[in-house]
């Protein structure tokens, strides 16, 4: 007689592992052991486990008391309980999912692919995990996937016709201890969903954060271990924050916009009112994932891939047309050139100069910035008198550069076919696209609409003022950048104390870059010690070194990178600037070669030719290393190595370039000054 099942997926079986007990029940005390096995095969056919690959994760989907997961590593408790709820209301019926009960035995299955990645960190990887369906008594079911990297879930409904709201979602991530935590919260407390994404990182334990909302992604450090909290495929609904409670992280979400307006300057849209629920769905469809990532050592945190993996694929076919690559900016640095015979400003003599100097150092692009039409009427379809862009164009086309535009979202979105169809014909390569400032459902449905109406027109995407990727760069890949991350534009305004750079510079790599791409928009020239840093509009310092800001190049994950800087600068300091110009904008794989989070990283890279590219900073605190080369196959390789001068700690300028031949067997000894850094390119 059959008396419980036990479901749980072996790490090397796709089925369900189940067994078996009997007794003999003609006694008084086999008819209370019947009772007793009873009541337990009810907890037991409540409670679902899924382990990962390597058998080192598993998560525990139970319904006994409300539905709730609990996630451990070896047996240690990660997520001690996370409390689960999706309220879904159709008419005058409303389903608490969280109230709903496991029916019969999850599907299990083991997957294991590799996925094809060219714009991403590496060409491609392989993803493997093991994943139970697990259906629930209310038209809704769970998939939960278990990776060596992380554990995932996420809502399916099943059996919803016609339109139904969401009028929230709960997830309540409550710890077993008072772990340190990396908060970026909300720069905007009255409005906390309105705001650009832009912040550093509180750390604090969980009991002594402040209570506003904070957005992903998170990361608590258990000390054997780093936690981070991600989403992807986060599609027609509304991306999630966190906020601190107790030894909790509890999720809330921005409600359906009801009415807007527009922010006169830019003619920006902005939430002025909203609905009192979250989304609004028609039919069946997946929700967005929820990932708890794990990383044993810090360095394997930039490369967790569970963000891109578990994203929806190309939807656009071919995009081989999509070219990556360096971007002379003009924002950053004021258009401040200089020694020309013309007054530099949003005009065409600026951008023949700044056009000129991309065509010198190779650089793909060059991006017109906010100016190149009237920002207050948000007509894209007209440029200010100043600027001839079919000429423009035309004198780029000749030199092999081509031209980006700035603009605000939904100027571009409300008239999106009209303004990529003019643009396209003329030659334009893409858009940066700006200020969105918000992750309600609405706003995600735009990112989704213009990335496909570009992609049809063969443009590219930068994406500014956004919240952090979450997958569509798989789903549309002519998405090439976002933003995210507070940046150089952020810095340049930056008072001495008032926020510390190079922490942040060896920090966010560590929790942002697990999602993917990030416009951190590097390359500042004027370097400036922590002695020296003064903010400067319109020739901007950046706080550290010289090599501290050429490492970014290697450490960062961005497709299309920027020059921030005045191309003025850039032809004085010849030597740096060719040296950044020639480093690859597409890469075939990424290695953390070393690190700690909050102190130091150090970054491999190698491109289609074979060759390794090795980009290090470090905090305010100088550090010495020995960087081993036993990454390079038998042969001897040329290096030109960048490394901080012998001064470099009081003139954040000084760097030193050299040359030498090294084989796998060579370790080089790299003292970074304080705030500093090194780069270094290896060819055969």
């Amino acid at each position: 007689m059959k008396i419980f099942q036990l479901f749980s997926l072996h790490p090397l079986s796709p089925s369900p592992i189940i067994s078996h007990r009997g007794t003999e029940w003609g006694s008084t005390s086999g008819r209370w052991l019947l009772l007793h096995f009873s009541l337990f095969a009810c907890l037991c056919l409540s409670a679902q486990t899924v382990t990962s690959p390597d058998g080192k994760l598993s998560a525990t989907l139970s319904d006994t008391g409300g539905l709730t997961l609990s996630v451990a590593d070896e047996g240690n408790a990660i997520v001690k309980e996370l409390k689960m709820d999706l309220v879904i209301s159709q008419g005058k019926k409303t389903t608490h999912v969280g109230e709903a009960s496991i029916v019969g035995k999850p599907v299990m299955k083991s997957v294991s692919e590799d996925i094809s990645a060219p714009l991403y960190r590496q060409n491609q990887f392989r993803s493997a995990y093991n994943q139970a369906t697990v259906k629930l008594n209310c038209g809704v079911s769970l998939e939960l996937r278990a990776f060596d990297e992380g554990i995932a879930y996420r809502y399916v409904t099943t059996g919803w016709k016609g339109d139904y709201i969401i009028e929230n979602e709960q997830a309540d991530f409550t710890f077993d201890a008072d772990y340190y935590t990396y908060l970026p919260f909300t720069t905007n407390p009255r409005k906390p969903e309105a705001m650009a994404f832009q912040a550093t990182y509180a750390k604090a334990p969980v009991t002594r954060q402040k209570s506003l909302p904070a957005f992903l992604p998170a990361t608590i450090d258990q000390s054997v271990r780093k936690v981070t909290l991600m989403e992807s495929d986060l599609e027609a609904y509304p991306g999630m924050f966190v906020s601190a409670e107790g030894l909790s992280l509890k999720a809330s979400f921005a409600k359906y916009p009801k009415t807007t307006d527009h922010y006169q300057w830019r003619d920006q849209l902005y939430v002025t009112s909203t609905e009192d629920y979250i989304a609004r769905c028609t039919g069946n469809r997946t929700f967005p994932w929820r990932i708890i990532a794990v990383a044993h050592d810090d360095t394997e945190m930039p490369v967790n891939n569970m963000v891109y993996a578990l994203a929806t694929p190309n939807r656009i076919g071919d995009y081989s047309w999509v070219r990556p690559g360096h971007v002379a900016w003009d924002w950053w640095n004021d258009w401040s050139i200089s020694g020309v015979d013309f007054v530099s400003g949003i005009n065409n003599d600026t951008y023949k100069y700044y056009i000129d100097f991309a065509s010198k150092y190779g650089l793909e692009y060059v991006i017109l910035d906010e100016g190149w039409y009237k920002p207050s009427s948000g007509d894209l379809l007209t440029t200010i008198p100043e600027i001839d862009l079919p000429m423009l164009t035309q004198y780029a086309r000749q030199k092999n550069v081509k031209l980006i535009l700035w603009c605000v979202f939904n100027c571009l979105d409300r008239n999106i076919e009209a303004i990529c169809k003019k643009y396209s014909d003329m030659g334009i390569a893409g858009f940066k696209v700006d200020f969105l400032d918000r992750n309600d459902q609405t706003g995600v449905e735009m990112i989704y609409r213009i990335a496909e109406t570009c992609a049809k027109y063969h443009m590219m995407l930068d994406y500014h003022g956004i919240y952090a990727p979450t997958g569509i760069n798989r789903t549309y890949p002519n998405i090439v950048n976002f933003e995210a991350v507070f940046g150089m534009e952020e810095a340049k305004w930056t008072r001495n104390g008032e926020q510390d750079m190079p922490l942040y510079d060896v920090t966010f790599p560590f929790i942002r870059m697990q999602c993917g791409y990030v416009d951190f928009t590097p390359g500042g020239f004027r370097n400036a010690t922590a002695k020296d840093f003064q903010p400067v509009n319109n020739n901007p310092m950046t706080m550290g070194t010289r090599c501290h800001q050429m490492a970014h190049y290697v450490v960062h994950e961005s497709p299309l990178t920027m020059f921030a800087d005045n191309p003025t600068i850039y032809m004085k300091e010849d030597e740096c600037t060719r040296f950044l110009a020639s480093l690859p904008s597409r890469y075939t794989s990424m290695k953390i070669l070393q690190g700690k989070m909050g102190e130091y990283i150090v970054t491999l890279r190698t491109d289609a030719r074979g060759n390794y590219y090795i980009g290090g900073e470090t905090s305010w605190e100088p550090r010495d290393i020995s960087l081993p080369l036993s990454f390079l196959p038998s042969g001897t390789y040329k290096a030109v190595i960048i490394t901080d001068g012998v001064n470099a700690d009081h003139v954040a300028t000084d760097y030193k370039l050299k040359s030498l031949q090294v084989t796998s067997s060579t370790t080089l000894d790299i003292h970074m000054a304080s705030g500093g850094g090194f780069v270094i390119a290896i060819e055969k």
